[in-house]
C-alpha cells in the first residue's frame, strides 16, 4: 500500500493509503510467503529532503528463498541461502552513536531459519539492490545492457544447543569491558585461560523459543569469513521472454552453447558455521513467541504463550521486569529525545567555558497492545509507571519496524530529518492509521517533575474554560489562581493563550486576568522574570484596551449629517455635472445587471468582532500593530470592525482615526483595511451614495497622518501611498466600488496637490487669481488613466452580466458555467485579444448567434429607419428564443462598441466567437456545434481550427467509421457537416482573400500597456496560404462521410472510393503540397464511385419523400446548417471531382423522383439534364411499369380485356415489365399520360423505341374511355 493525498468525504485533503500493487509472488510449486519486510532506501541525491528514494519489498518463502521486489511487484533478485523455510526477516539501519564510547553499528538484514541465522551486510545489499533496479529499468527500455550486479556479502551461522527457535534479535557488534572479558574467559577456559590484551569484538544474537526460552549467542568477529553469493537477477517484465530469446546471454547468465537457462538450476547452498548458545534463560514450560529490541539496543521485550511480557537486559542477560495478563500481546518501542529549551532550569554555578545544560537526554517507552482487552498501554522503562492508556479496539495491529532508512552513514545522516514513523497502530475496522507520541517529561519521576504538575494545571484550566457556566466571576477567580500556580513561563504563556482564545470569557475578565499576571510578574525579582512572558502580557493588554476603545466608539451614535446632493457629490469628486450624471448611469446599469447574477449575504452585525478573533488577527510588537496574514473574509471583518460605522456616517471618523493612529497602526495598514472593506461591500455602498463623502473624509484624514505621504513627494514623482490605493483598485473584481474609490482617491490627491502648490506659489505670486489653475502632477495623470480603465472594465462587466430572461431551448452544461468577474489587472494580463475573447465567451454562454454583433453594429452606424428595423427583425428570426431583454442587451453592446472601437472591431469579435465555439465543442461534442462567421480573418481561423481540434477527430471518424469514436451518431453527423462547411469556407475565403485587406489591429490608448498571450487574430493573420487542390480533395472526403452519416447509407467504405495517392493525401497539413490523384482512374474504382453517388441520390429522394409525408422539425434543429442543402446537386458536384458523368447522376435523380411519384419535381429536374434522349428512354420503361401495374394488378377494371386490345408488341412489352422496381405505383393514369407525352417529346422519330412510345400514349389515353364504358 502507498500513501497518497486525496479528498476526503468532508472535502479536505488528507493522506490515505491505497493499494499500489497486488499479485501472486510464488514461483515454485507449493511455496508460501512466510515473512515480509519493507525497506526504504535513501536517495543518493544531495538535494534530498529525507524522503526515501524508493522502497524495496523483501519476501521470505517456505521454500527457503528470499526475494527482493520493487513497489510495483517487479522481481529484482532472488536468493536461496538455506533450504529450510524462512521464519523471520529483520533489518537494522544506521544510527549515529549517542556517546563516544558506544560502538558504531553497521546496517544489516538478518534472516532466521529453524536452525540457522543469515546476516547480509547492509552496504552490500544496498549497492546490489540499486544495481538490480537500474538493470531492470535499462532492460525495460532497451535490453542490450550487460551489467553484472555486485554479489551479496553474508554470514551464515548454524545455531546449536537450542530445541526450538521462533524469533530472533540481532543486537549488533559489542565489546566487553575487561571484567566481563575475564569472567567470560574463566567460565569457558577455566583457571588457566589466556586473556588477550584487547577485548574481542563480537556480534550478539538473542533468540526466543523453547529450551532455552531465551538464548544468547556471541559470534567473534573474524571467526568466519563473509560468503559471496551468486546473485540471481530476474526482470519481472512482460518483455523479458522476448528479450532473453532475442539476445542470448545478454546479462551474462547463458553462454551460446547452453540450452537451459541458469534460473532452472538450483543455486549452491553454502554450509553454516556452527555457533553454540553461550547461555540462556532456561524455563522448560515457557515458550517464547516474539522478541522486540529497543532502539538503544540495551533492552528487549519478549512475549510468551503464558500471556506475559518480559523485559530483558540484553547486555547482562537478565530478565528485569515482567507484566502479566497480556495474552497475544504485540509490543513496540518509542524513543523520545528531550527538548533542551524545556529542560528545568537548575540553580548552579555554570562554567563560562561549558554548556550548563549538557546533551539532550533520551527516554525509552515500551508500548504494549493487548488485543483481548482492546487497550494500548505506554510504560516508562525500566521500572517506570504506566504513562498512558488508550481504548483502541480488539482487531488492531501494532506495527513496529525497529529501523528507519537504509543507505545512510555517519556523513550522509548529518542533518537528516527522518520521514518514517517509529510506531503506528492500524485499525482495520475504521481504516485509520494512528501514531503514538510521548512527551519526554513523562519519563521523569512524578516527585521531581514540576512540568507534569504544570501540565495538569493547564488541563484543569482547559476543562474550566469548556465548562458550561454563566458565572464569569467564578471562572475569572479560578483562572487567576490556576495561572499563578503554574511555575514554568512557557506553560504560563500557553495557559494565558488558552484563556485569550476562549469564546466564553468576557472582555473585562480577559483584561483582569492578564493584568493580574502582569502585576505578579512585576513583583518578582528581575533575574527570575521571563522577559518574553512579560512582553507578551503587555502586548495583549494593549490590544485588549484598543478593542475596548473601538467598541466604545462604535456604540456611540452621532447625529447623522444630511445626505449630500448630487451637486455636492459632483463638486467633492471634482466632476462636471454631465460627467457625474454619466457616472451615475453607468453605476445604475452595473447595479441592475450585477444583482441578477450575484447574491450577497449581508451580516446584520457588520461592525461586531469577537475578542478572540481580534487578538488572532493582530500582533503588537515594538509599539507597532501589524495585521497577520489571513483570508480575505477575515481581513474584511477586521476592517468592518474599525470603519463600517464611520462609512455609514454613524460614528466619528476623526476619533476613530486618532484612536487607531495612537494605538500603533501604520497609515498603510489602515488604508489597506479600509480599501478591502470598501471594495468588498460593493452592494451596500452602491445603495448608499453618502458613503462616498465619508470615504473622502476618512481618506483625507489617513493621508494627513505621519509617514502616510513621504515629505519628499512632489508633483513630478509617484507617491507610494497613492500607488498602494491604485494597486488595490486595479486588482479588485468589484468594479463599481473600485471606480468610486478611484474617483475619491483622485479628488483627495488633487486637493492635497492644490494645497501644496498654493503654499509654493503664494510666496511668488501675491494677489493673483489662482483659483482657475489646475496643478498637474504625475499621480493625477495615473489617476486619470486608472479612471478610464475602470470605466471600461465596468462597462464590459455590465455587458457580460447581462442575459436574456427566457431560455426555451436545451442548454449545454458548458453554457451554464458562470463567467468569471473582471478586474483591470485581468484585462491588462489577458493580451490584446482579451476583451474580444471575453465578449465571445459571453455570446456563447447566452446561446446567441454571432449575428447579434452585426445587429448592434448596424444600429450604431445607421439611423433607425423602417428599412433598418426590417433588417433587424429578419436577423432576430434566427434566434427565436432571444426575444426577452434583447433591446437592453443591444444597448449595452453599443456602449461597449463605443468604449472599445478597436478591441471590439466586428471582424475581430467574430473570429473570437468562432474560436470559442470550437473550443467549447471540443469539450462537449454532444451538445455544441461549431461554425464559422464570415470575416476577413476567417481563412487563418479556419486553418487553426482544423489543425488544433478537427483533423484528429475526423481522421478517427474516417478510419473507424463503424466503431465507437466517443460521439453519438447525431453528434457525429453534425460534426461531419460542420467539417464540410468549414472546408468549403476555407475554399471560398482563399478565392476572395486577395481582394480583401487585412484588418489593422489597434488598441485603445488606455490599454496600450496590455501584456499576455498573443491574440487569436494575430495568430490567424500569421497562417500560411492553403493549397487549394488539397483542401478541395479533403472537402470531397468530408462531404462523402457526411452523406454516409446523414443519409444512413449502409455498407459503404469511404476510403475505398480513393486510390493510394488519394488516401495518402488525406489529413495532411492543408498548406503543404501533396501528390494528388491525376489522369485516368481505374474502371473498377469509377464503377464503385458511380454506385456510391447513385446511392446518395436514391437516399436523398427517399428522405425527401418521407419528410413530405410527415413534417419533422427535429431534423432542422439537429442540423441547422442544412437549410437549403440540395443533396442531388451536391452529388452532381461530387461527380465532377470523382471523374463521373454529372449527367448520369442528374438522370438518375429524375428517374428516382418519377419512381417515387413526385412527377412535379421530376419535371423541374428534367430541365437540368443534358442528354434528354437517354433519359426519355429510361422514363419510357418507368411509364411502362406504371401501366403494367394498373392493368395487371387490378387498378383498372377489365384490365386484362383492355390488354388484349393493345398491339401485340406493346402487350408483350408490358407483360415483361416489373412494377416492383418502382417505389410508388399508386400514380393517377393522367399523370402517367403526361409522363409519356414528355418522353415522346424528347425521343427522335428514328429512335428504336419511338413506335413503342406512340403505342403507349394511345393506350394511356384510351384507358379513361375504357373505364367509362
Amino acid at each position: 500500500m502507498a500513501a497518497k493525498w486525496k479528498h476526503s468525504d468532508k472535502g479536505k485533503e488528507e493522506m490515505q493509503y491505497a493499494v499500489g500493487w497486488s499479485g501472486s509472488l510464488n514461483v515454485e510449486e507449493g511455496e508460501c510467503v512466510s515473512s515480509v519486510l519493507c525497506i526504504p532506501l535513501a536517495s543518493q541525491k544531495r538535494s534530498s529532503t529525507g524522503r526515501p528514494d524508493w522502497t524495496c519489498i523483501v519476501v521470505g518463502f517456505t521454500s527457503g528463498y528470499v526475494r527482493f521486489y520493487t513497489e510495483s511487484g517487479v522481481l529484482l533478485l532472488a536468493q536461496l541461502l538455506n533450504e529450510d523455510p524462512v521464519l523471520q526477516l529483520k533489518c537494522r539501519t544506521y544510527e549515529i552513536p549517542r556517546h563516544p564510547g558506544v560502538t558504531e553499528q553497521n546496517e544489516e538484514l538478518s534472516i532466521l531459519y529453524p536452525a540457522a541465522i543469515v546476516t547480509i551486510d547492509g552496504f552490500s545489499l544496498f549497492q546490489s539492490l540499486r544495481a538490480c533496479r537500474n538493470q531492470v529499468a535499462r532492460a525495460a527500455a532497451s535490453g542490450n545492457e550487460n551489467v553484472q550486479p555486485p554479489p551479496l556479502a553474508y554470514k551464515k551461522w548454524g545455531l546449536q544447543d537450542v530445541d526450538t527457535i521462533v524469533d530472533h534479535a540481532s543486537i549488533g557488534i559489542m565489546t566487553l569491558c575487561p571484567f566481563d572479558q575475564m569472567k567470560t574467559a574463566s567460565n569457558i577456559g577455566g583457571y588457566n585461560a589466556a586473556i588477550k590484551n584487547s577485548p574481542p569484538a563480537m556480534s550478539q544474537y538473542v533468540t526466543v523459543g523453547a529450551n532455552p526460552f531465551a538464548g544468547f549467542f556471541f559470534a567473534l568477529e573474524g571467526s568466519s569469513q563473509p560468503l559471496l553469493s551468486h546473485v540471481a537477477l530476474a526482470v519481472a517484465s512482460k518483455l523479458t521472454s522476448a528479450l532473453f530469446n532475442a539476445a542470448s546471454g545478454w546479462l551474462g547468465w547463458k553462454s551460446k552453447h547452453e540450452e537451459e537457462p541458469v534460473q532452472k538450476q538450483k543455486p549452491k547452498v553454502e554450509p553454516a558455521t556452527p555457533l553454540a548458545v553461550r547461555f540462556g534463560l532456561p524455563d522448560s514450560r515457557r515458550h517464547g513467541e516474539r522478541i522486540c529490541l529497543s532502539p538503544c539496543n540495551t533492552l528487549a521485550a519478549v512475549t510468551d504463550e503464558f500471556g506475559r511480557v518480559i523485559l530483558l537486559d540484553v547486555t547482562r542477560g537478565l530478565a528485569v521486569r515482567m507484566w502479566k495478563g497480556y495474552r497475544d500481546a504485540e509490543v513496540g518501542w518509542i524513543q523520545t529525545v528531550e527538548d533542551l529549551q524545556e529542560r528545568e532550569t537548575e540553580k548552579m554555578d555554570s562554567s563560562p567555558f561549558g554548556n550548563a545544560q549538557g546533551p539532550s537526554r533520551v527516554a525509552q517507552f515500551l508500548v504494549i497492545y493487548a488485543p483481548r482487552r482492546g487497550i494500548l498501554e505506554v510504560w516508562s522503562t525500566q521500572q517506570g509507571p504506566r504513562v498512558g492508556a488508550f481504548n483502541v479496539g480488539k482487531y488492531c495491529r501494532l506495527l513496529y519496524p525497529g529501523y528507519k532508512i537504509m543507505g545512510l552513514n555517519n556523513v550522509t545522516s548529518q542533518g537528516w530529518q527522518p520521514q518514517t514513523y517509529q510506531i503506528c497502530l492500524v485499525d482495520p475496522v475504521s481504516g485509520i492509521v494512528k501514531t503514538v507520541h510521548v512527551p519526554f517529561h513523562l519519563a521523569l519521576s512524578d516527585k521531581k517533575s514540576e512540568r507534569a504538575k504544570d501540565m495538569h494545571l493547564v488541563k484543569k484550566l482547559n476543562a474550566l474554560l469548556k465548562a458550561k457556566t454563566s458565572d464569569s466571576d467564578l471562572i475569572e477567580a479560578e483562572a487567576k489562581e490556576l495561572i499563578l500556580d503554574i511555575k514554568y513561563p512557557a506553560t504560563k504563556k500557553q495557559a494565558l493563550e488558552s484563556i485569550l482564545t476562549s469564546e466564553h470569557v468576557p472582555l473585562s475578565s480577559l483584561t483582569s486576568i492578564t493584568q493580574t499576571l502582569m502585576d505578579n510578574l512585576k513583583k518578582q525579582e528581575l533575574e527570575c522574570v521571563d522577559e518574553g512572558l512579560m512582553q507578551f502580557c503587555a502586548n495583549k493588554l494593549k490590544l485588549l484596551h484598543l478593542y475596548e476603545l473601538v467598541s466604545k466608539l462604535n456604540s456611540q451614535s452621532i447625529q447623522k449629517e444630511t445626505s449630500p446632493s448630487d451637486n455636492d457629490l459632483a463638486k467633492l469628486l471634482r466632476l462636471e455635472e454631465k460627467d457625474f450624471h454619466r457616472l451615475e448611469t453607468l453605476l445604475e446599469n452595473y447595479k441592475k445587471e450585477n444583482t441578477k447574477t450575484t447574491t450577497q449575504l449581508t451580516d446584520e452585525k457588520d461592525d461586531t468582532l469577537s475578542v478572540k478573533m481580534f487578538l488572532e488577527y493582530l500582533e503588537y510588537e515594538k509599539d507597532v500593530i501589524t495585521v497577520k496574514n489571513m483570508e480575505d473574509g477575515e481581513y474584511v471583518a477586521l476592517g468592518s470592525f474599525f470603519f463600517w460605522k464611520c462609512l455609514c456616517g454613524e460614528s466619528s471618523t476623526e476619533e476613530m482615526c486618532h484612536a487607531l493612529e495612537s494605538a500603533g497602526f501604520s497609515p498603510q495598514t489602515l488604508l489597506s483595511l479600509l480599501l478591502n472593506l470598501w471594495l468588498s461591500k460593493e452592494k451596500d455602498i452602491l445603495d448608499k451614495p453618502d458613503s462616498v463623502s465619508c470615504l473622502h473624509t476618512m481618506l483625507s484624514l489617513l493621508s494627513k497622518m505621519k509617514v502616510a505621504i513621504d515629505e519628499s513627494w512632489d508633483t513630478q514623482s509617484v507617491s507610494p501611498w497613492w500607488q498602494q490605493m491604485r494597486t488595490a483598485c486595479v486588482q479588485s473584481e468589484n468594479n463599481g466600488a473600485a471606480l468610486l474609490s478611484a474617483h475619491v482617491g483622485h479628488s483627495v490627491t488633487a486637493q492635497i496637490i492644490d494645497s501644496v502648490t498654493e503654499k509654493k506659489f503664494s510666496k511668488i505670486v501675491v494677489g493673483s487669481d489662482t483659483e482657475s489653475w489646475e496643478a498637474l502632477s504625475l499621480d493625477t495623470e495615473y489617476w486619470k488613466l486608472l479612471l478610464k480603465q475602470l470605466e471600461d472594465c465596468l462597462i464590459l462587466q455590465t455587458l457580460l452580466h447581462s442575459k436574456v430572461t427566457k431560455r426555451t431551448k436545451r442548454v449545454s452544461s458548458l453554457q451554464t458555467e458562470p463567467l468569471g468577474r473582471l478586474s483591470v489587472k485581468k484585462l491588462l494580463e489577458a493580451g490584446k485579444g482579451g476583451i474580444a475573447d471575453m465578449v465571445a465567451k459571453w455570446v456563447f454562454k447566452q446561446g446567441f448567434s454571432p449575428i447579434i454583433l452585426n445587429v448592434a453594429q448596424y444600429k450604431n452606424n445607421t439611423d433607425s429607419t423602417e428599412e433598418s428595423v426590417e433588417v433587424q427583425n429578419n436577423l432576430f428570426l434566427e434566434e427565436p428564443e432571444s426575444d426577452t431583454g434583447l433591446e437592453r442587451i443591444l444597448e449595452l453592446l453599443q456602449v461597449a462598441y463605443q468604449q472599445f472601437p478597436c478591441s471590439l472591431e466586428v471582424d475581430v469579435v467574430h473570429a473570437h466567437c468562432s474560436w470559442e465555439c470550437v473550443v467549447q465543442w471540443n469539450k462537449d461534442p454532444e451538445v455544441t456545434k461549431f461554425h464559422l462567421q464570415g470575416s476577413v480573418i476567417v481563412l487563418g481561423i479556419a486553418l487553426m481550427m482544423w489543425n488544433t481540434f478537427i483533423v484528429k477527430r475526423l481522421s478517427s471518424a474516417t478510419y473507424l467509421m463503424d466503431k465507437d469514436v466517443g460521439m453519438s451518431d447525431t453528434a457525429m453527423t453534425a460534426f461531419l457537416g460542420c467539417c464540410s462547411e468549414l472546408l468549403q469556407t476555407l475554399l471560398e475565403a482563399d478565392v476572395t482573400s486577395d481582394e480583401m485587406q487585412a484588418p489593422v489591429l489597434d488598441t485603445e490608448d488606455a490599454w496600450v500597456s496590455v501584456e499576455g498571450p498573443v491574440s487569436i487574430v494575430e495568430l490567424a493573420l500569421e497562417q500560411k496560404r492553403i493549397h487549394y487542390p488539397l483542401v478541395e480533395h479533403q472537402f470531397v472526403l468530408c462531404t462523402i462521410l457526411y452523406a454516409i452519416m446523414r443519409l444512413s447509407l449502409k455498407s459503404v467504405k469511404p476510403l475505398s472510393l480513393f486510390d493510394s495517392k488519394g488516401k495518402n493525401a488525406f489529413f495532411k497539413d492543408l498548406t503543404s503540397i501533396q501528390l494528388l490523384p491525376s489522369g485516368d482512374m481505374d474502371p473498377n474504382m469509377l464503377s464503385i464511385r458511380q454506385q456510391f453517388l447513385l446511392k446518395i441520390v436514391s437516399a436523398a429522394v427517399q428522405t425527401l419523400c418521407s419528410s413530405q409525408k410527415d413534417k419533422e422539425v427535429s431534423e432542422e434543429e439537429l442540423f441547422p446548417f442544412e437549410k437549403g442543402k440540395n443533396w442531388p446537386t451536391l452529388a452532381a458536384d461530387l461527380a465532377q471531382y470523382l471523374q463521373i458523368s454529372e449527367d448520369l447522376v442528374r438522370r438518375h435523380y429524375v428517374c428516382e423522383l418519377y419512381s417515387y411519384g413526385m412527377d412535379h419535381l421530376g419535371e423541374e429536374a428534367f430541365l437540368q439534364v443534358a442528354d434528354k434522349e437517354v433519359l426519355a428512354s429510361q422514363l419510357l420503361v418507368l411509364a411502362g411499369q406504371r401501366l403494367a401495374f394498373a392493368l395487371l394488378h387490378g387498378q383498372i377494371k377489365e384490365g386484362m380485356d383492355f390488354l388484349t386490345r393493345l398491339p401485340p408488341t406493346l402487350c408483350t412489352w408490358l407483360k415483361a415489365m416489373d412494377p416492383q422496381e418502382i417505389q410508388n405505383v399508386e400514380v393517377p393514369i393522367a399523370t402517367t399520360a403526361k409522363l409519356v407525352s414528355k418522353v415522346i417529346e424528347h425521343l427522335p422519330e428514328n429512335h428504336g423505341q419511338y413506335s413503342l412510345a406512340l403505342n403507349l400514349i394511345e393506350a394511356v389515353e384510351a384507358i379513361p374511355a375504357c373505364c367509362a364504358e
